[in-house]
């Protein structure tokens, strides 16, 4: 059995209470193979098994085509989950938010392509949203070195805006439906561009300040 404090202050074990230098508890270490990282991880498992289904009958098969989109849509869903999860229960890794984003460009990178190869999209349309993420990654591996830069309320809705336009192009919708994907799609563009820009900005101010702070 441990002594108590005062049975161990009696026994010359600590210094008296006057004398003792105030502890401050170190914080425990989130590790990294946790349950939020683990559905971040989870997207990008699914994203062969949506690719497969997206193209089994040249993507004309109703039945696989509504696979894939469910594949997409709880793909989508961790994206959302993980974050809650992060936060809630205090799991937020410097890995996390690295990897967070690179599973969501692969999953919508991927579903781009794939709509594209199909001829169901632009190029031009997945060529600018590709080159936006790309840069994007880029530019958190640039700073890293200062901090991270996390993902902002813009980048959250841009995110949600890609997923919605891309969920109304894999659906097996009649023709009548096209307006409602040009117009989620537009959105979705807008919102890639203008907040590739504000990335581009917060990037360069970070590593501006980085420097600043270590003389270099």
């Amino acid at each position: 059995m441990s002594a108590l404090p005062s049975d161990a202050a009696d026994e010359g074990l600590v210094p008296p209470a006057a004398e003792t230098t105030a502890q401050v508890p170190e914080p425990t270490p989130v590790p990294t193979l946790n349950l939020a990282n683990l559905l971040t991880l989870s997207r990008l498992v699914l994203v062969p098994l949506f690719i497969a289904a997206l193209f089994t009958g040249d993507g004309a098969d109703t039945t696989w085509r509504a696979i894939a989109t469910g594949l997409f849509a709880v793909a989508s869903a961790t994206d959302q989950l993980d974050g809650w999860v992060a936060r809630k229960y205090g799991l937020i890794t410097d890995f996390g938010k690295i990897a967070d984003p690179i599973a969501d460009k692969a999953l919508t990178g991927a579903a781009l392509v794939g709509l594209s190869i199909l001829g169901e999209l632009g190029w031009w349309v997945t060529i600018v949203i590709a080159v936006r993420e790309i840069g994007v990654t880029l530019l958190r591996f640039w700073v890293i070195r200062h901090g991270v830069i996390p993902a902002s309320r813009g980048g959250k809705a841009k995110t949600m805006a890609q997923i919605a336009a891309i969920t109304a192009y894999l659906l097996p919708l009649p023709a009548g439906a096209d307006p409602i994907r040009w117009a989620l799609m537009g959105l979705a563009l807008v919102l890639t561009v203008v907040t590739g820009v504000d990335y581009l900005v917060r990037a360069v101010r970070l590593r501006a300040a980085g420097r600043r702070a270590t003389g270099s």
